[in-house]
């Protein structure tokens, strides 16, 4: 993060990201201050807080993803939650923590993947003398003074044979060889159904307490070396890993560069009504209050911390306003960006610019069939009008409706692919027409399919 400057991560996002340039400028400070923040002196270091954002903009037009490439950019533990999903506590629904509890078992994983990789290399040399074990038993038990020149010859020997088939699992010549291993048995249902039931908000890990009252059981199974070699590789990093290292700083990164992406904060707010499914909106918001302000948590790993977690709030508001939101709620999302609607114009740079670029990855997709596919400039200029009129006529659903409209256009070379290996097809403006206009001519055939 030290290395990004709120420019270099604008220039970042603009790789994947068509405009918005108020939305990345912001988000790219808030990104920054994070590591500003760090740098200060302890005492003052508590006192800054994180300026959430709201993002403010009809559907597909990048909000989900400058929030997610964002995390990405900080290696940040993220998560995306809809705000509508939760309920007031006493109604049917989850509880607002949930979503630290979430986050921290995100960051756990990621910090966990972290320390596996760090220790790959030797966890692959401790499977493969194991996997030489189970190949060459080495021999065991007391032996008398008169064999113990035979035993030392055929210890000798044993090492000469362990050295051969060294070589022979080195040079990858045994991975269709099958060998015993004994795992353990992952088949426990009821500690898992016991796990899932949210009990962990008492701060009770239920799965945690049955697995150490019941006995780990173990089976055999009769793998391919190849196989093996990943199953012991994983056992011996996980053995090397020190989990309570993973789980204090796994709490440490959700507490200092934790991201949540609150979906749909438009639906929440908004006037009260006296019956309804709306009852609970406002209640909605009280409970997500503390959350955002900072408290701390109970998860099954500890105490966690909210007071320094970036929210990033994103909604369309075409019914309700920012200022809807309860008056506590709206202090503590001082930064508001909107974002700017997708034409033809936008819809031809997404087709083409972006790293991941639809065309780019229709061709890589049909190249995987022998197929060769080419965009000539008419058609992603075709394509772009027709999803910005499909857009107007029918509900605007920004940029996904590149998704619907390549879909349908790319229909029948996807179906036909594989008997087409070696052929080449040109997407011109008239492929285009010939196979959208008549289905975009027909509204109702048009909110249909696309």
């Amino acid at each position: 993060m030290e290395q990004l400057t709120p420019k270099q991560i604008v220039q970042e996002l603009d790789k994947y990201i068509i405009g918005q340039k108020n939305a990345k400028r912001a988000v790219a400070v808030a990104l920054r201050n994070r590591w500003r923040r760090q740098k200060l002196p302890p005492e003052l270091r508590d006192e800054v807080a994180p300026k959430n954002i709201i993002m403010i903009g009809p559907t597909g037009v990048g909000k989900t993803e400058i929030a997610r490439r964002l995390a990405k950019l900080a290696e940040a533990p993220f998560i995306k939650v809809e705000a509508s999903k939760y309920t007031e506590v006493g109604y049917v629904g989850r509880d607002v923590e949930s979503m630290v509890r979430d986050l921290t078992d995100l960051a756990v994983n990621m910090v966990k993947g972290e320390k596996a990789r760090e220790v790959e290399s030797r966890a692959s040399i401790l499977a493969e003398e194991r996997i030489l074990d189970l190949l060459l038993p080495s021999a065991k038990g007391s032996v008398s003074a008169g064999e113990q020149n035979e035993v030392s010859a055929e210890a000798q020997k044993n090492s000469d044979t362990r050295e051969k088939l060294r070589k022979r699992l080195e040079e990858g010549k045994l991975e269709e060889r099958a060998v015993e291993l004994e795992v353990k048995d992952r088949t426990v249902p009821m500690v898992e159904i016991f796990s899932s039931g949210g009990l962990e908000e008492m701060d009770i890990n239920i799965k945690e307490m049955l697995s150490n009252l019941l006995p780990q059981k173990r089976k055999k199974r009769k793998v391919k070396i190849e196989e093996a070699r990943k199953i012991l590789a994983q056992e011996e990093a996980q053995r090397m890993i020190d989990m309570d290292e993973v789980l204090s700083e796994a709490i440490l990164r959700v507490e200092n560069s934790g991201i949540i992406f609150l979906d749909e904060i438009d639906k929440i707010a908004g006037k009260e009504s006296t019956h309804g499914p709306d009852v609970s909106r406002e209640g909605v918001q009280r409970d997500l209050l503390p959350i955002v302000e900072g408290c701390t948590v109970s998860t099954k790993y500890g105490l966690v911390r909210t007071y320094h977690i970036l929210f990033i709030a994103a909604g369309a508001f075409h019914v309700s306003k920012p200022s809807d939101l309860i008056p506590e709620m709206q202090g503590r999302f001082p930064i508001r960006v909107e974002l700017d609607s997708l034409g033809k114009a936008d819809f031809v740079r997404i087709l083409t610019e972006p790293r991941n670029a639809l065309t780019k990855q229709y061709t890589a997709l049909l190249e995987t069939e022998g197929v060769q596919i080419e965009f000539t400039p008419d058609a992603i200029e075709e394509i772009a009008k027709m999803a910005s009129m499909v857009n107007e006529a029918t509900e605007n659903i920004g940029a996904r409706r590149l998704y619907t409209i390549m879909e349908k256009l790319l229909e029948e070379v996807s179906f036909e692919a594989p008997q087409m290996e070696g052929a080449k097809v040109v997407i011109d403006a008239h492929y285009v027409r010939d196979r959208l206009t008549e289905v975009i001519k027909d509204q109702d055939l048009s909110r249909y399919i696309l």
